[in-house]
């Protein structure tokens, strides 16, 4: 779609400034929604880009990429037509935790990624710098760009990552850019600080990037994908053009792309030694991270090499996995091995890593640091507190990770063009899915370093299993039109040929004389003879019949208490009510419910500060406070 004439009188329903990985979920959601979406980035060649490793999913975070896909977002799907090896991950413990993950073409994955936006419907693609918002009465209306433009929206989404007044660093050498060699916005930070918006400071950081020739694999462990391939996106329910609605629409044949989405490619391990931490440790006085440089605080589950080292002085060595980064480039991934130490020390540091002695460098490991601005600042929408049709998605709350920045894209992308086209938004909750987890801790508990998603951030992550996602979201599906009408009714019909066979297994008896049910609780899966017309289900179907009789007793147990959860996290706290009078309360936790105001009690109990004891005291207080004011209506 051209750029069309833009004016305050014909607005945009939604501008999206910036084009990662929430920028492009916001976008597509926005317009899926029937809203005129303007997306505008700094470069259309880096739409998508993966700036660290090529991989989606992963501990939590491959149940929030298959629950992006239930509510109508496209990850899973890039991710599945791009991937090089497949694995599902922690398949020796319980399947409520288990999760899939991929490694992608990082190329493929980003042009096809554009492809999409650029055959979405609703849907403009724009290059230009984004550098300042239009604000009038404390309500955006619009954004400027570094070529003096003017676009008015009715909403604007903010998607720019690590890009405000962002700096890289390798050793003594600092730059401009939110990745090597890219651009830094700078504009927008002021504009936010003018509007009474905080910003803060993150630091984050990438390894260095070898050339696959010179390096000695011989003697490193093997990882190869999966047997059988642990997709993202549910396929059962999709119709064909649902499912391959960019392949079909191309303009142009693709003869060599049928190879990718299958196992491609193998991945290596090896480890540091003694040697490397020795070369560490001599040389942190020239890390920018301990000299001083740089002040954002960095991610505690992904720290540097560095880090690593200092941290865990007892350890003799640290793993680092060798990933390739596409089926065409040599070029590898040195995942563990973050650092912005010097050059000369990223090549002393490789030297004495086993298969890594020759091996050369062909883009330097370095840290970025960039302004994010404190997600306590957005409500559940995530439009801003402060300035209305504003709203914030990925990087820029405090986030890390593709996949928890396009479950917010998604979110946002969503409730913008809902809200431009007047009607209600999309909540998820915390007792629904990662995705509700994510936004919750967000804006309930906000950060103090990149925040990323585990499965133990999740009370009743038992119900969160990953296919369980469509499941779980189907009445969201249908309220707020997220899928085709076609698909809505293949997942009820799913839904309800699970019930029948939980049923039917719970009270079928196989020819050991004890119902199915029986022997999914008791023996291996693999050594059930089930009948017949069990194996005819869709292997989605049977793996969540399986799953629910296996959890049945935890999962009844799971959700009687989020619903225990649910009655108290839904009982309101009156902007009258005051903290400072109750008794018993802690000076720490009144200061934190008075900056914050919680509107529930389920929002207060997950403010930083506030402990199950103060709850109880709110909560005996809040009940007292809400019959007296009923007592006295009466």
């Amino acid at each position: 779609m051209t750029l069309r004439v833009n004016t305050p009188s014909k607005p945009y329903d939604v501008i999206v400034c910036g084009a990662g990985h929430a920028g492009c979920e916001a976008a597509i959601a926005a317009s899926k929604q029937g809203a005129d979406v303007l997306l505008l980035t700094g470069n259309l060649d880096t739409i998508a880009q993966m700036s660290c490793n090529p991989a989606i999913g992963g501990q939590g975070k491959g149940q929030i990429v298959r629950e992006i896909d239930a509510l109508g977002g496209e990850m899973a799907l890039n991710a599945d037509f791009t991937a090089i090896q497949f694995k599902l991950l922690n398949t020796s413990k319980g399947k409520a935790v288990q999760a899939p993950r991929a490694q992608c073409d990082k190329k493929a994955y980003q042009l096809r990624m554009k492809h999409v936006l650029e055959q979405q419907p609703n849907l403009t693609l724009f290059q230009a710098m984004v550098d300042g918002l239009i604000v009038q009465k404390s309500s955006c209306k619009g954004v400027t760009s570094s070529m003096g433009l003017h676009f008015y929206g009715k909403t604007v989404i903010v998607t720019t990552g690590t890009f405000l007044q962002a700096s890289t660093h390798i050793g003594q050498s600092k730059s401009e850019g939110g990745r090597l060699g890219d651009h830094s916005a700078k504009g927008l930070s002021a504009h936010f600080i003018k509007h009474g918006i905080e910003l803060r400071r993150f630091k984050t950081g990438t390894p260095p990037r070898l050339l696959g020739n010179s390096i000695n694999f011989d003697g490193l462990d093997e990882q190869s994908g999966d047997e059988i391939p642990s997709k993202f996106a549910f396929y059962d329910s999709r119709s064909d053009s649902e499912m391959f609605h960019v392949e079909q629409n191309r303009r142009w044949a693709i003869k060599n792309n049928q190879v990718l989405g299958s196992n491609l490619v193998k991945c290596f391990l090896t480890s540091t030694t003694e040697t490397t931490h020795k070369h560490i440790n001599e040389n942190l006085h020239l890390s920018p991270l301990y000299k001083g440089d740089i002040v954002g605080t960095g991610p505690r589950y992904c720290p540097s090499i560095e880090d690593k080292v200092v941290r865990f002085s007892n350890k003799d060595s640290h793993r680092i996995h060798l990933e390739p980064e596409g089926v065409n480039t040599d070029e590898w991934y040195i995942n563990g091995l973050s650092t912005c130490l010097p050059f000369e020390i990223q090549q002393k540091v490789l030297k004495s890593i086993p298969g890594l002695e020759n091996a050369k460098i062909i883009r330097p490991a370095y840290a970025v640091e960039y302004d994010y601005a404190p997600p306590t600042q957005l409500n559940k929408s995530l439009e801003s507190l402060l300035i209305k049709s504003l709203f914030f998605a990925g990087q820029i709350n405090g986030t890390s990770g593709y996949e928890e920045a396009a479950a917010q894209g998604l979110i946002a992308g969503i409730n913008a063009s809902r809200s431009s086209l007047g009607l209600d938004s999309l909540s998820i909750y915390r007792n629904e899915g990662y995705i509700g987890v994510l936004i919750d801790d967000l804006t309930t508990k906000g950060v103090t370093e990149p925040y990323r998603m585990f499965t133990s951030r999740a009370e009743h992550r038992l119900l969160f299993n990953h296919g369980s996602a469509e499941h779980r979201f189907l009445l969201k599906s249908e309220a707020y039109n997220l899928h085709s009408r076609s698909r809505r009714e293949n997942i009820r019909n799913q839904l309800q040929t699970t019930d029948t066979w939980i049923k039917t297994l719970e009270t079928t008896k196989a020819e050991s004389g004890i119902t199915y049910a029986h022997q999914i609780k008791s023996v291996s899966e693999l050594e059930i003879l089930f009948p017949e017309s069990f194996h005819q289900l869709p292997r989605s179907v049977q793996d969540e019949v399986i799953y629910r009789i296996t959890y049945d007793g935890y999962l009844k147990r799971e959700i009687a208490a989020a619903k225990r959860i649910k009655n108290a996290e839904n009982l309101e706290i009156p902007s009258s009510f005051s903290y400072n009078s109750l008794p018993g309360l802690r000076t720490e936790c009144m200061e934190k419910l008075n900056q914050l105001k919680p509107s529930t009690l389920g929002q207060a109990s997950r403010i930083s500060g506030v402990n199950p004891a103060d709850i109880s005291i709110i909560h005996i207080y809040l009940e007292r406070f809400t019959k007296l004011q009923k007592d006295e209506g009466d």
